[in-house]
């Protein structure tokens, strides 16, 4: 009884809060937490700087731009015809097939990947191995593509670790000369992704599992569970909610198939394939000087971006998912 009255008291603010109008809510915000709103201002005034100030250039996709006149007005507009233009462009095609394509694979192998290494770690009662696994695995997250993209070529060369462990297992019988086929790009592109991303994307599952209450184990356990059942019928769903969350920001990403390491690793006989819209709008905006062109492309990406992360967010909701908002 005396438990329910300290619990009562507690809730009485909480309950007070949410009975106040939006104006009320504004007020107490600003008067009771203006340290934590003063503390938080050097911090939005980076992201307006960088984030939102640079959205000015967008007007160059509504132009035709030029550089040397100073005075962006002075531009010829022309409405949407750059946009026009892009969609209407055979090579826009394929370079968004490309995009879709490899940020799928990516988001397959980085998902199930990062959850399957976090199970396996999590099963782990040895210590030491588990925090050394962690750390081997982890530590390509924080090489920069140039360095990681040398290494993967290194070991995809006719002479590399792959084609000798191919050759010893008695699978091929010539080198396969793997960043010179097309058809093997793509792959080449998700498993070096997954190589570099799969330890630092496992750290939220693991801190998702960590929570999960114990007691269902020892339950479970007493019922006769082997250890695939318990990860099936408690891990899987206890952290079900993290899968989620993180797809639709995942999701909210796929039009960002990459840069860095589809320019690195590509060579002539796969540029087909291997061009993104990041490296079309490099080759359109830079190499070519069509400014307008590329800031159209650039904005139909993002705008993509949006509208997928708020498909999927409503899906969430709808299905009685977690949802971001």
């Amino acid at each position: 009884m005396e438990q329910s009255k300290k619990n009562k008291g507690r809730n009485k603010p909480m309950q007070l809060y949410r009975k106040m109008s939006f104006t009320e809510k504004v007020v107490t915000l600003f008067t009771k937490q203006w340290q934590l709103l003063a503390m938080s201002l050097p911090f939005l005034a980076l992201v307006i700087i960088f984030n939102y100030v640079p959205l000015w250039g967008w007007t160059m996709a509504f132009q035709r731009y030029r550089p040397g006149i100073k005075n962006i007005f002075d531009q010829k507009w022309v409405g949407l015809e750059n946009f026009k233009t892009l969609f209407f462009v055979d090579d826009f095609t394929r370079v968004l097939r490309n995009t879709v394509s490899m940020s799928l694979i990516n988001l397959v192998l980085g998902t199930v990947g990062a959850i399957f290494l976090a199970l396996m770690l999590h099963e782990v009662k040895a210590r030491l191995f588990k925090r050394t696994v962690q750390t081997i695995s982890y530590l390509p997250h924080f090489l920069s593509w140039v360095v990681a993209a040398g290494i993967v070529a290194d070991g995809l060369a006719s002479d590399g670790i792959i084609n000798v462990v191919l050759k010893n297992l008695g699978w091929i019988d010539n080198s396969i000369i793997f960043l010179q086929e097309a058809n093997l790009f793509w792959g080449v592109i998700g498993f070096s992704n997954l190589w570099k991303g799969i330890g630092w994307g496992t750290i939220i599952y693991l801190s998702a599992m960590s929570g999960i209450d114990t007691a269902l184990y020892e339950a479970a356990e007493i019922d006769g569970a082997n250890r695939y059942r318990k990860i099936w019928h408690i891990t899987l769903p206890g952290i079900k909610a993290t899968i989620v969350i993180l797809l639709i920001m995942n999701v909210g990403h796929l039009m960002n198939a990459g840069f860095e390491q589809q320019y690195l690793l590509q060579r002539g006989p796969t540029q087909q394939v291997a061009e993104t819209i990041d490296i079309y709008t490099l080759k359109w905006g830079i190499s070519q000087g069509n400014y307008s062109l590329a800031t159209a492309a650039g904005i139909f990406k993002s705008t993509v971006n949006i509208l997928l992360l708020f498909l999927v967010n409503a899906l969430a909701k709808r299905v009685g998912e977690q949802s971001l908002v």
